[in-house]
């Protein structure tokens, strides 16, 4: 059974920093692209940084520069680290796992966590 667990999140001033855990158990992870996504109340669901296999990274405009995603094969976990968050980040931050090419797409990904809730205070 493939579970996708995330965890990290809270509330911070902004400027602050946070760092997102998602842990993947019951699959191969070397086979899959992670991402990461957030949802806003009221407001779809958007990608926010995602990896493929091979380590290489992309971002959405709005995180480029202050996000970084990283993964641990050796703990099937994947991270993201925010810096300088602003009120605008706060959402709830969803980790995700797909295989084949597409990463920005939410469509794409096979398995979901359940989220973890980012608040961000001015």
């Amino acid at each position: 059974q493939v579970q996708v667990v995330e965890s990290g999140g809270g509330g911070v001033q902004a400027g602050g920093s946070l760092r997102l855990s998602c842990a993947a158990s019951g699959l191969t992870f070397s086979n899959y692209a992670m991402g990461w996504f957030r949802q806003a109340p009221g407001k779809e669901r958007e990608f926010v940084a995602g990896m493929w296999s091979g380590g290489t990274t992309v971002y959405a405009d709005s995180v480029k520069g202050r996000f970084t995603i990283s993964r641990d094969h050796a703990k099937n976990t994947v991270y993201l680290q925010m810096n300088s968050l602003k009120p605008a980040d706060t959402a709830v931050y969803y980790c995700a796992a797909k295989v084949g090419f597409a990463i920005r797409s939410a469509a794409a990904y096979d398995y979901w966590g359940r989220g973890t809730q980012v608040t961000v205070s001015s």
